[in-house]
């Protein structure tokens, strides 16, 4: 008499575990090439001194930010789908969770992107609808991250006073973000209340950002002056300091711009005056800080600074500084604002590059995203 015997295949892994393994280790950081590219494209379709071809390169540019934005979406999906652990993982973590605010400054960003350049290509009507749907999502996006984010920081990370970071602003400007790319959507609306309802909406999304941002930048501040440099790999994250600064002058010019009909006019008038008593203040700190900033990245440079996904804080930073720039030369007519505009848009061109030649070559190599599982990983 024969006994069939059945031979056991082994303890096996998940399968959805072993799917995409490249996914599993993509953040929510990777949101910030998004944010750069958009920015790139946004910021020089406003400068004051346009080149010609300019805003050509700037449409190519947005196309760009686009098409990364929609596969990241896509590999993101993926990621919470078969990796559901690692996002936790990442959410629980507090050197990654603060990047969840990532996600929605880059649906914020291509969505005003599409409506500043993007309309030569897709027309009007196209980009306003795209934007208008960006910027819904984003903001509700940047609302819940603002608010998720500090919480769980409180509740289940609990970092001590010494871990401070820049990374922490992150969940804290997406709504300035919102803020700032809110008002061009105005004259689209029909008049009256909705148009009153979106403006004052994106003042009180400055307030918020700026009060819960003035709360942060102590702690970073006083982080860097009490606990000795950053290590060098997290150097450039304090260019992110500049998010704020730069998109919180952007802010008040853009709601400025809008606010004529919108608002009764003592309110509109004030407005305008804020945009110079708020935005040349703040600008001459973004200033200071891009200085400090610059001399710890110099250092860094010496003691052995390698490229990482962290070089994309030099981009959407700076071109938010570049927009309040742009939007204190239309206030003030200042040809030094105009200049510092191009400057510093000069700058964001640089990063952008390197930083995207970086990220390429990591990619291409397999350092940014293994293309195998790593057990346990």
């Amino acid at each position: 008499m024969v006994t069939a015997v059945r031979l056991s295949p082994g303890p096996r892994r998940p399968v959805s575990a072993a799917r995409f393994p490249a996914v599993r280790h993509l953040g929510p950081n990777w949101y910030a090439g998004v944010m750069g590219t958009a920015a790139v494209a946004s910021a020089g379709a406003g400068l004051p001194w346009r080149p010609p071809g300019l805003r050509a390169v700037c449409a190519a540019v947005w196309a760009l930010s686009v098409l990364l934005l929609v596969v990241l979406l896509a590999a993101r999906c993926l990621h919470w789908r078969h990796h559901r652990d690692r996002a936790r993982a990442q959410l629980l973590d507090p050197a990654a969770a603060p990047f969840y605010g990532c996600p929605a400054m880059a649906l914020l960003a291509v969505g005003g992107a599409t409506l500043t350049v993007g309309r030569d290509w897709i027309g009007v009507p196209a980009a306003v609808a795209v934007d208008a749907v960006l910027f819904t999502a984003g903001t509700a996006v940047a609302l819940t991250a603002a608010v998720a984010v500090p919480y769980l920081m409180a509740v289940r990370h609990r970092p001590g006073p010494g871990q401070a970071a820049p990374v922490w602003l992150l969940p804290l400007v997406a709504p300035m973000v919102a803020a700032a790319l809110g008002p061009p959507l105005v004259p689209y609306l029909p008049a009256g209340q909705p148009r009153a309802t979106l403006l004052l909406g994106c003042l009180a999304l400055f307030g918020a950002s700026l009060l819960a941002t003035l709360l942060m930048l102590p702690l970073v501040f006083a982080r860097l002056l009490t606990g000795g440099p950053l290590p060098p790999a997290l150097v450039p994250s304090l260019f992110l300091v500049l998010g704020p600064l730069g998109q919180s002058t952007t802010a008040v010019g853009n709601v400025a711009d809008a606010a004529p009909g919108v608002v009764p006019a003592p309110y509109g008038d004030g407005l305008t005056a804020l945009t110079v008593l708020y935005g040349v203040p703040v600008m001459g700190f973004a200033l200071l800080w891009l200085a400090l900033a610059t001399a710890h990245l110099v250092r860094a440079r010496r003691h052995g600074l390698g490229f990482s996904m962290t070089w994309w804080s030099f981009t959407f930073p700076v071109g938010t500084c570049v927009t309040g720039a742009t939007a204190l030369a239309r206030h003030t007519g200042l040809t030094v604002c105009a200049g510092l505009a191009v400057a510093l848009y000069g700058v964001l061109a640089v990063a952008w590059a390197v930083a995207a030649t970086g990220t390429v070559r990591g990619v291409v190599a397999g350092e940014l995203l293994p293309r195998r599982a790593a057990h346990g990983g």
